[in-house]
């Protein structure tokens, strides 16, 4: 094969440049490309130094490496020097300062160091450090597609989920209590996944969302464990965007929480329960949407200037579960949640408790009206919202997937 040729240059020099988010459809075309084209072992080669490259602008130098428990290598990168600001809208930039904590908010500053796998290392970062999980060459030679590494697809027909929405004018920040669990996931293409998502724009085509949750992905981390994930995009999952920081734009400020992190311990049938408290703000100062985790425990934010509609508000958010089936229209075995459905209730469904939204003052509120739940299909997974004194509106979701109503 003839790597001078204009053809194959210009294929060499999109596998370099091209964004970090694309379509199913895309996704696929690009790897029926690339598996047609690299070959020959020298072609292999010139794939692998493409890659290198890749990875030299995600893996920066560090200053500490960390074996975590798990088998994921954590390495401390300096703050200035973290993937954000590769980006052209970031270059130059440092990180900035926590906002202020809004009124209503519950105090839990010490979780941030206990629901991690890599925590139980003994090690931690330096200051002025944030931990990066690694991501290798055999992740990239191994993942579906090389140009649609950390991404999300966007083919709806092979989604479905189980949530809460609401919109409601101008949404300032959303928050939630979401127990973790370990559901079974068909295969390592598919996913199975528990967040909040805040949006504005229109769907399919303009939306700006960002995300944070919990979420088991094999094709992406190699394992079956829960972890700890952020996503965003700025035009509705086209060509911006990326799971954690596998691409430039979300900037992390906190050295004790890992992006892609396994998380322990996790909730189990019947027995104990274990739920991470997640949120997402935006600090009216400088427009950037902070993520919280427990209250108080700054990950980081994702700047403004990433996106068109949500540099002002947020329109609509949704709280829920969410898996993809590759074997769409064949029914998958993939678990939501626990793997149980809702009406079985405490100890035994997935939650989200202790539900809020951000108003413009800075203040968290709790919802005061049932949000509308959605469900692709009942029979796979479902939702039953409830509302009492301790928790206000809250629901259990998620199921088995494959049964004898869901084929």
């Amino acid at each position: 094969m003839d790597f001078s040729s204009p053809i194959i240059s210009l294929l060499l020099h999109f596998l370099v440049v091209v964004s970090l988010c694309c379509t199913v459809n895309s996704l696929e075309t690009n790897c029926q490309l690339v598996n047609q084209t690299f070959r020959s072992g020298e072609e292999f080669h010139k794939l692998k130094k493409i890659i290198a490259t890749r990875l030299n602008q995600i893996n920066k130098s560090t200053l500490k490496t960390i074996q975590s428990p798990d088998g994921d290598i954590i390495d401390c990168v300096l703050t200035h020097k973290q993937p954000a600001f590769d980006h052209p809208l970031l270059k130059g930039q440092k990180p900035l300062d926590p906002p202020k904590l809004p009124r209503g908010h519950n105090q839990m500053g010490n979780l941030s160091e206990n629901f991690q796998m890599w925590s139980l290392s003994g090690e931690s970062c330096p200051h002025g450090t944030i931990p990066i999980r690694r991501i290798t060459e055999q992740d990239r030679l191994t993942s579906k597609c090389i140009s649609g590494f950390g991404n999300k697809a966007t083919d709806n027909t092979k989604h479905l989920w189980a949530n809460a929405q609401m919109q409601w004018g101008k949404i300032y920040g959303a928050r939630a209590s979401i127990n973790v669990w370990t559901p079974h996931v068909e295969s390592s293409n598919d996913f199975s996944l528990s967040q909040i998502w805040v949006m504005s724009g229109t769907a399919g085509k303009d939306r700006n969302t960002v995300e944070a949750g919990w979420q088991v992905f094999q094709n992406l981390y190699k394992d079956n464990r829960p972890r700890l994930f952020i996503y965003w995009t700025a035009d509705n999952y086209q060509h911006t965007g990326c799971y954690n920081l596998a691409c430039p734009g979300f900037v992390q400020t906190n050295k004790k929480i890992v992006l892609g992190g396994s998380i322990s311990p996790t909730s189990t049938y019947n027995g104990n329960q274990f739920d991470i408290t997640l949120s997402i703000r935006k600090d009216v100062k400088t427009g950037n949407w902070w993520l919280d985790y427990g209250s108080g425990n700054f990950v980081g934010y994702w700047p403004s200037s990433l996106f068109t509609h949500l540099k002002d508000a947020a329109t609509e958010v949704h709280w829920g579960g969410e898996i993809i089936n590759n074997h769409y229209p064949q029914a998958s075995s993939t678990q939501m949640g626990s793997g149980h459905f809702p009406e079985e209730g405490w100890k035994k469904a997935a939650y989200f408790l202790n539900i809020g939204v951000l108003e413009s003052d800075n203040t968290w509120v709790p919802l005061s009206a049932e949000p509308t739940y959605y469900v692709s299909n009942a029979n796979c997974y479902n939702i039953k919202g409830e509302r009492n004194r301790d928790w206000g509106y809250h629901f259990f979701y998620g199921g088995p997937g494959k049964n004898n109503k869901c084929l």
